[in-house]
């Protein structure tokens, strides 16, 4: 799985835009965290299973991925104490997260600068 990140004006219908064109290449978003506020863009980050075939079509929608990285996606179960645990395990093993988000079904994204030592922590649940 791939984490895109889309930079776009943070206006209405940014978003819609940029699912329309994701959508339109057939490709399922599996994650998406909109970062906006008060400034005059945000940062859309999309969690997609094929990366090039979301990435040409927003390129021909004229949308640009600023940056791409691949992450871990770890199944978990829907209850509280769930992020507790799995950071603390990957904090204890002295890997440093640098982005953590929920996707859908359950499932915790988390990425490092450190992915090898992130898999490892993690096993074979990534």
């Amino acid at each position: 799985m791939m984490d895109l990140v889309i930079e776009v004006d943070n206006e209405p219908g940014a978003l819609a835009t940029v699912a329309g064109a994701i959508s339109d290449a057939g490709v399922n978003m599996s994650a998406a965290t909109y970062l906006g506020g008060g400034d005059e863009r945000a940062e859309l980050h999309v969690l997609v299973p094929h990366a090039e075939a979301a990435k040409h079509s927003l390129s021909t929608a004229g949308l640009a991925v600023t940056r791409e990285r691949e992450v871990a996606v770890v199944k978990v179960d829907d209850r509280p104490g769930v992020l507790a645990d799995i950071a603390s395990k990957i904090g204890n093993a002295g890997v440093d997260l640098d982005l953590v988000f929920v996707a859908t079904d359950n499932r915790l994204v988390l990425a490092s600068a450190d992915m090898a030592g992130l898999r490892e922590v993690l096993g074979a649940s990534t």
